[in-house]
């Protein structure tokens, strides 16, 4: 049997045969989630880009004098932390303008609702990920379908093109489809200035090969492509142009590591690693590499 679950989820309010369907707004619980949404005091990364997420949950805040974008919502429960990040900073959240996502899983787009309340923002995503957002769940097709939470429905979104550059003010956010943990992923770049110094910003979306516990990449008939998607976003994010890499999950760039080295006098060169985005690639394509040989081996005859 293959290990494929990489967390088991209830809603607060009510459970439903598959996992828990948690109403509009409330909170979900899952075997990370309390971990994950620890708080965490927001940080600046690079020039006016902020980490205003939670313990285990990214949230990028990429402010402007002419309105603010959000990358991802975290958990319906990290929407008022997130919020309160970005007052902690100074900023405020009626200012964010524009809201995006990397995935629909209920784990980073779960407080995308919340946050569109409270600050009026455009939400913007990819045609897959805005039918999840729709929907509140995933949809048949992503790996974790039947193990997902209902959420709260999103609406009024923005659809998005491959390729397409998203601004606000002087900000220029954009957006590269990269599907294989669900089909809709998205990675987001963007350039990041401290004076005549500016850095390439990548925010890679999750690209581990994480399911239900009977869907197999190698043999979906109702996400064929699967494999072939993944190669092409590690491909892509192999040779993008990348100096500080994010994630929606910040462990996977060594977030916290990097800012535990960081001086006193907020060097953000800590964060600088131009390989990141290649090891990143290198590491997914690693796990995909062991799930497919777990897969071969639970077929084999």
């Amino acid at each position: 049997m293959l290990v494929a679950r990489a967390y088991l989820c209830v809603g607060i309010v009510a459970l439903s045969a598959a996992c828990g369907h948690a109403l509009a707004a409330e909170p979900i619980a899952c075997d990370s989630c309390e971990e994950w949404n620890l708080p965490r005091e927001p940080f600046r990364i690079h020039g006016h880009t902020y980490y205003v997420g939670t313990k285990g949950l990214a949230s990028i805040l990429i402010a402007s004098d002419e309105g603010h974008v959000l990358i991802d919502g975290g958990l319906p429960q990290s929407a008022s932390l997130i919020a309160a990040n970005i007052e902690t900073l100074g900023y405020n959240i009626e200012d964010v303008a524009l809201v995006l996502n990397s995935h629909a899983h209920f784990d980073h787009a779960g407080g995308i609702a919340e946050l569109q309340r409270l600050s009026g923002a455009r939400i913007a995503a990819s045609p897959w990920s805005a039918e999840a957002l729709r929907l509140g769940t995933t949809p048949i097709g992503d790996p974790q379908y039947g193990i997902g939470v209902q959420i709260e429905t999103v609406g009024d979104i923005d659809i998005l093109a491959d390729g397409e550059q998203l601004r606000i003010g002087d900000v220029a956010m954009n957006a590269h489809f990269t599907p294989g943990h669900t089909p809709g992923g998205t990675s987001w770049t963007w350039r990041s200035c401290e004076g005549d110094e500016c850095v390439d910003i990548v925010y890679a979306d999750s690209l581990s090969p994480v399911s239900a516990d009977d869907f197999y990449f190698t043999r979906s008939s109702d996400y064929p492509n699967a494999i072939a998607d993944f190669e092409r976003s590690f491909a892509l994010l192999e040779t993008m142009p990348c100096d500080i890499l994010l994630a929606p999950h910040p462990g996977f760039a060594g977030l916290f590591d990097a800012l535990d080295r960081r001086l006193d006098n907020d060097d953000s060169t800590v964060f600088v690693n131009p390989e990141a985005c290649k090891n990143y690639a290198g590491d997914m394509r690693d796990w995909l590499d062991r799930r497919v040989a777990e897969e071969n081996a639970d077929l084999a005859p």
